[in-house]
């Protein structure tokens, strides 16, 4: 597939299957995680993944609204970035996050990326330090996000080209 068709075709998808998401599909997600740039080439990411379910229950909870659909995926991947290490680690996160997504789409998995840094939980806890508790992860590794991932119920209909708002270019020539 070509990249502009795999980024076509990537979609929030929020409702999946129970079946198991082969374990092949889930490295080469996991490798274009591995394999994004970072400011530097400091590769401060950790990701973790998760398949637990009582787990992927308590991810799903973290936050007010939006992250639901962790609870019935077939595993999510827990971004943490060493703050320490880069001061780009939202940066170098979202980065994986977003070539993940795109690796999932190519694969034919489900996903949605739940965001957590700045989020709070009903009681107006942060969904941030919620993760940290429930992955027992270090104050100095910060949580962008959770790649939600499962195997479709349906396959949401790509977007077109001429979805395009080529207003938003402004050129400079």
């Amino acid at each position: 597939m070509e990249l502009l068709e795999t980024i076509l075709k990537r979609r929030s998808v929020r409702r999946y299957t129970e079946e198991e998401i082969p374990e092949e599909k889930l490295e080469k997600i996991l490798l274009a995680g591995l394999m994004a740039p970072t400011s530097r080439n400091l590769k401060p990411c950790t990701f973790y993944l998760i398949k637990k379910r009582e787990i992927l229950v308590q991810l799903s909870k973290v936050k007010k609204m939006g992250g639901g659909m962790l609870a019935d995926s077939n595993a999510a991947i827990v971004v943490c970035a060493d703050s320490e290490k880069a001061d780009t680690w939202i940066e170098d996160s979202s980065i994986a996050l977003g070539y993940m997504h795109l690796m999932a789409a190519e694969q034919e998995v489900g996903s949605c990326w739940c965001q957590i840094h700045l989020r709070t939980a009903e009681d107006g806890a942060e969904a941030e330090e919620r993760v940290r508790k429930i992955l027992n992860v270090s104050d100095r590794e910060r949580i962008v996000g959770i790649l939600a991932l499962g195997m479709p119920q349906e396959q949401p209909v790509p977007y077109k080209e001429a979805a395009a708002d080529w207003a938003k270019v402004i050129r400079i020539e």
